[in-house]
């Protein structure tokens, strides 16, 4: 299981779903299987699993901390200096 740039997906991944071209869900990984890469496993937004956490759809995905390695390629990884 990969996503959507390549890296290896494993349950417990803190991840961002962009399934609809949006940031749709923030959370957890959890319940994926090998050997697929769409709609396998959930996001879990909260302390504990729900019937009501999105589908990750590990192609629509990507873990925290590649999306924090973009921002920090465009400098908006820290807080601006006050004014």
């Amino acid at each position: 299981m990969h996503y959507r740039n390549g890296r290896e997906a494993k349950n417990g991944d803190k991840i961002i779903g962009m399934l609809s071209g949006t940031i749709d869900a923030v959370g957890t990984l959890r319940d994926a299987t090998p050997g697929n890469d769409y709609c396998n496993g959930h996001i879990q937004q909260g302390h504990e699993p729900s019937t009501s956490d999105p589908i990750a759809c590990m192609c629509d995905c990507l873990h925290v901390d590649d999306v924090m390695a973009i921002l920090a390629e465009k400098g908006l990884d820290k807080r601006p200096v006050g004014k």
